[in-house]
């Protein structure tokens, strides 16, 4: 199958272009998160293999997005140590793996049914895309911009993969299906991106300090808000309206562009003149 194919490696990377000048302490500390998350892949594959015990296909498929995503997550890993030489990925992700965990003992998906779990994937694919393409259109640190590039366009074909085998299985009721993709995008405020946050951005030299998951995940969502733009936003709200199956105009679509706009404006906590970034057209 064409999905299995190697797209690209971290020899690809042209490292010797790093300027760490370029890289701010937010954008810096974004990322080191952003790494322990795609890198804690693994066990996802096992929940989703888990799921669909019985789809071969479809596991196969899982084992090679497992894979791409590590790829993610190591890519990633390896800028923020060179960015900062005291940042210890492998460190930092076992104190992550640690303290977070998936339902691995999960017999059923935790949407309800193997649709659901698809189509919760191509919500989660909607979002990695859009947030890579932000962070991409938003550093000007030249790794960054190539990985992050790459990255996004790993998440493009992940989206239409998951959707591809979503199509295969009994449809959900509309009602169904906008619970889901709203109750995943809510998922953003769990403990994965506050422990990834705390474990990235923590370590027992600071004095062990205590995991708030409040203000962890609150320090993650006002920076990855505040790099995107109106274009990010609407790469968003269009995928995840495809995955729904929600035909909508274009008028419409917009002000939904809007909303979520204004939504990702109160979630950054920025002020007016900091949020440039996020309103531009």
């Amino acid at each position: 199958m064409n999905d299995f194919a190697s797209h690209w490696s971290l020899d690809d990377i042209q490292w010797s272009s790093l300027d760490p000048a370029m890289v701010s302490a937010d954008l810096l500390a974004a990322v080191k998160t952003a790494a322990l998350v795609e890198a804690n892949s693994a066990d996802y594959v096992v929940y989703l293999h888990n799921v669909f015990r019985d789809d071969d296909d479809f596991k196969a498929a899982a084992s090679h997005w497992g894979i791409e995503e590590v790829q993610h997550g190591a890519a990633l890993g390896r800028w923020a140590e060179l960015v900062d030489p005291e940042f210890d990925f492998a460190a930092s992700l076992a104190r992550f793996r640690a303290g977070y965990s998936l339902p691995l003992d999960a017999a059923v998906s935790v949407r309800g049914s193997p649709t659901g779990e698809l189509l919760a994937r191509c919500v989660v694919e909607s979002g990695t895309c859009s947030y890579y393409s932000a962070i991409r259109d938003f550093t000007r640190e030249p790794v960054l911009r190539q990985i992050c590039q790459r990255i996004a366009q790993d998440e493009s074909r992940h989206y239409l993969l998951f959707k591809r085998f979503y199509e295969r299985y009994p449809r959900l009721s509309l009602f169904a299906r906008l619970r889901i993709a709203l109750g995943r995008v809510a998922e953003t405020g769990d403990d994965e991106l506050g422990y990834a946050w705390f474990s990235a951005n923590y370590s027992e030299s600071d004095g062990k300090p205590t995991y708030d998951r409040t203000e962890c995940t609150g320090a993650y969502q006002d920076i990855a808000t505040g790099m995107y733009a109106r274009q990010h936003v609407h790469t968003l709200v269009h995928m995840i309206m495809q995955a729904v199956g929600l035909r909508v105009g274009r008028r419409l679509q917009q002000s939904l562009v809007g909303l979520v706009v204004w939504v990702l404006k109160r979630r950054s906590g920025r002020h007016a003149s900091d949020e440039e970034a996020l309103v531009a057209s």
